[in-house]
C-alpha cells in the first residue's frame, strides 16, 4: 500500500460516525434515482406545452434506458474488480450533469434525450455498485443492528424513495412554481451535490483486484451466476414487471388523464408517481418478510399483486376517473414494490462473493425493459385504435398471470447451497 492510501483508508476509517456509513449509500442512491425520476410527472408537460408527440415523450421515458444498462453491466463486474468507491463516486455528480442539460434542453429532443442518458448512467451506477456497496455495509460486522436481508431492502427503499420524492417534487414545482423548465432540476442538483460531497466519507468493502489470475475483465462481463437456473426461472420473469408496473402507473396512467385531471395535469401525473412509489415503498418491508430461502414465494406473492393491478388498471383506463386512476397507480405500484424487493433478495442469495454487483447489473437492466412499455402502448394504438389500452392491460394480466404459474413450477428448484446464502448475508 502507497503513502497515498495510506492517508485515503485513514481518512475513511477515521470519518465521521454519527450517520453510520450505510446510510450515506443509501443518500447516494436516493439522489440518483430522484434524478432519474424527476422527469417522469413532466412528461405531461413537454407534451402539452411544447409540441412533442405523445410517442416521443414515452422515447424521453425511456431514452435514459440507453444509460442504465450500459452503466449497470460494465460499472458493476467493474466495482467487483476496482472495488465500490471508484465507480460510486461519480455518480451524484454525472446526475447533476444530466439535471442541466434537461434544464437547458426543453425545447431540444436531442438535449432531453441526452440529459436522459447522462441521468441513467448515474442511476446505473447507483443501482449496480451503490447498491452492492450499501449491502456490504449492512453487515453485522460493519453495521450491529442489520438483520439478514437489511441490505437489499435498505437499497430498495433508498431508490423507490427517491423515485418517489423527486417525482413529487418536481411535479408540484413545474405546476406552481416560477421556471417549471429549469428549477425543478435546480432542486435536485443543489441535493446530489451535497450527497456526492458526503460520499466521499464511506470506507471501502471491496479491495481492488490487481492479481490476474481470476481472469480478465472480459471474462468477469459474463457473470457467470446469471446463469445460474434459480435465476433464469425465477428472478428473470420477476425483473421486467418491476418497471413495467410503475411506468404502467405513472406514465401509461398520467397520459390517459391528461383531460380529467382537474385542469393540473402536471400535478396529477406527480400525485400518480407519488401514490405508486409511496405504495411500492411502504410494502418492501412486508415483501421481506413474506420471503424465504426455502422456495419463491416472495416472487409468487409480487406476480399476484402485479395480476391484479393489471386487471386494475384494464378498468381505470377505459373508465378514466380519478378514484380509478389512483387505485389502480397503488396497486401497480405496490406490485412494483414487491418484484423488486423479492427479486433482489434471491440475486444476493444466488450471487457469488465475486459477482454480486455483476448479477445486481444484470436483473436491474432486465428490470429497465419494463420502461419500453409506455412508448410500445402509444405505438401500438397509434398504428392500431382498436387495440385500446383497456385491452392491453387485459394482455399485462394474462401475461403476469403466466409468469406466476411458471414461478410456482420452479419455485422450489435449484435454490442456492446454503454456503451461497451465507455469503450472501441472507443467512
Amino acid at each position: 500500500m502507497t503513502a497515498v492510501e495510506d492517508r485515503v483508508a485513514v481518512t475513511t476509517i477515521e470519518a465521521p460516525t454519527r450517520l453510520r456509513a450505510w446510510m450515506l449509500v443509501a443518500a447516494g442512491m436516493f439522489a440518483v434515482a430522484w434524478g432519474g425520476n424527476e422527469f417522469t410527472p413532466l412528461l405531461v408537460m413537454y407534451r402539452l406545452e411544447h409540441g412533442f408527440s405523445q410517442v416521443m415523450v414515452d422515447t424521453f421515458l425511456f431514452a435514459y434506458v440507453l444509460g442504465v444498462v450500459p452503466a449497470l453491466l460494465v460499472g458493476g463486474p467493474l466495482s467487483d474488480r476496482l472495488g465500490r468507491r471508484p465507480l460510486m463516486l461519480p455518480a451524484p455528480f454525472i446526475a447533476v450533469a444530466g439535471s442541466l442539460v434537461l434544464a437547458a434542453g426543453s425545447e431540444s429532443a436531442a438535449l432531453l434525450i441526452a440529459g436522459r442518458v447522462l441521468s441513467g448512467v448515474a442511476l446505473g451506477l447507483g443501482m449496480a455498485v451503490g447498491g452492492s456497496w450499501l449491502k456490504e455495509l449492512s453487515t453485522p460486522d460493519r453495521d450491529p443492528s442489520a438483520r439478514p436481508g437489511s441490505g437489499a431492502r435498505r437499497a430498495a427503499m433508498s431508490l423507490t424513495a427517491g423515485f418517489g420524492i423527486g417525482a413529487g417534487v418536481a411535479g408540484v414545482l413545474a405546476q406552481w412554481a416560477p421556471w417549471p423548465n429549469v428549477l425543478p432540476y435546480a432542486v435536485h442538483s443543489t441535493l446530489a451535490l451535497a450527497v456526492g460531497a458526503a460520499l466521499r466519507w464511506v470506507p471501502e468493502t471491496r479491495a481492488a483486484v490487481r492479481d490476474d489470475s481470476i481472469g480478465s475483465f472480459t471474462r468477469d462481463l459474463r457473470i457467470p451466476s446469471a446463469g445460474h437456473r434459480r435465476f433464469l426461472y425465477v428472478v428473470a420473469p420477476v425483473a421486467p414487471w418491476v418497471f413495467g408496473a410503475a411506468a404502467s402507473a405513472y406514465a401509461v396512467m398520467p397520459a390517459l388523464m391528461t383531460s380529467r385531471s382537474g385542469g393540473v395535469p402536471v400535478a396529477f401525473s406527480a400525485l400518480l408517481c407519488v401514490i405508486a412509489l409511496s405504495s411500492g415503498f411502504a410494502i418492501q418491508a412486508l415483501g421481506r418478510r413474506i420471503d424465504t430461502p426455502r422456495n419463491g414465494r416472495a416472487v409468487a406473492v409480487a406476480f399476484g399483486v402485479l395480476v391484479a393491478g393489471m386487471s386494475i388498471a384494464a378498468v381505470a383506463s377505459g373508465v378514466l376517473t380519478v378514484p380509478m386512476s389512483m387505485i389502480a397507480a397503488a396497486v401497480l405500484g405496490c406490485g412494483y414494490g414487491l418484484a423488486l424487493v423479492s427479486g433482489l433478495l434471491e440475486v444476493q442469495r444466488i450471487a457469488g462473493p465475486d459477482d454480486l454487483a455483476g448479477l445486481t447489473a444484470v436483473f436491474y437492466s432486465l428490470s429497465y425493459l419494463g420502461f419500453a412499455v409506455p412508448a410500445v402502448m402509444a405505438m401500438i394504438t397509434e398504428a392500431n385504435p382498436a387495440l385500446t389500452y383497456p385491452l392491453m392491460f387485459v394482455v399485462g394480466a394474462v401475461a403476469a398471470l403466466a409468469s406466476l404459474a411458471l414461478v410456482l413450477v420452479k419455485w422450489r428448484r435449484y435454490l442456492p447451497e446454503p454456503a451461497t446464502d451465507a455469503a450472501s448475508g441472507l443467512g
